[in-house]
């Protein structure tokens, strides 16, 4: 396997409960909260997390912004807005690689060793899951290909398809042992 494959793993998990330097929230561009991974991180982060997120003044689709991450066992939570899916022909893909790019971006800006992600734009947004996947691990990849930080990747899905799709996606850049 290549470096930047080592240091990607895929867990399920529920990514209010890990202790990592920052954790990503598949956000709305409000960043005020919303259900899903979004709805979950704000409850479990507290009311100031939306009191700082009220002086971000929203994200962009494909940006992302950080905050503390008061009551999480992280220190941060870096909120990023993912493309509504629309057939795949109004650059959704583009768009949800550059919410991983900028995430890792603010990640190594702000000296985070270990970041976890979310199947970002999977949920009520609608991206294909095994596409999401596909686009997470190839713009994780490319990123780590270049930058020392983060150290370690965590793609945290929710439950065992979407880790099954995030595994085959990093197969297919990282092949086993022996196959390469």
């Amino acid at each position: 396997m290549t470096p930047e494959a080592y240091r990607m793993s895929v867990i399920v998990a529920d990514i209010t409960t890990l202790d990592v330097d920052a954790i990503v929230n598949a956000a709305n561009a409000t960043l005020l909260g919303g259900g899903g991974v979004d709805g979950a991180i704000h409850r479990a982060a507290g009311p100031e997390l939306v009191e700082e997120c009220r002086m971000l003044g929203g994200c962009d689709t494909g940006d992302a912004k950080i905050t503390k991450a008061y009551r999480l066992p992280t220190r941060h939570v870096i909120h990023t807005v993912g493309p509504v899916w629309r057939g795949g022909n109004r650059d959704e893909a583009e768009r949800l690689a550059s919410c991983y790019r900028r995430s890792l971006e603010l990640a190594a800006e702000h000296d985070c060793r270990t970041i976890a992600f979310p199947a970002i734009s999977t949920g009520v947004y609608g991206y294909p899951k095994g596409e999401a996947a596909e686009v997470a691990v190839r713009s994780v990849f490319g990123f780590l290909a270049a930058s020392d930080l983060p150290q370690s990747v965590i793609f945290c899905a929710f439950d065992e398809m979407s880790a099954e799709l995030h595994r085959r996606a990093l197969e297919s850049f990282a092949p086993p042992s022996g196959e390469a």
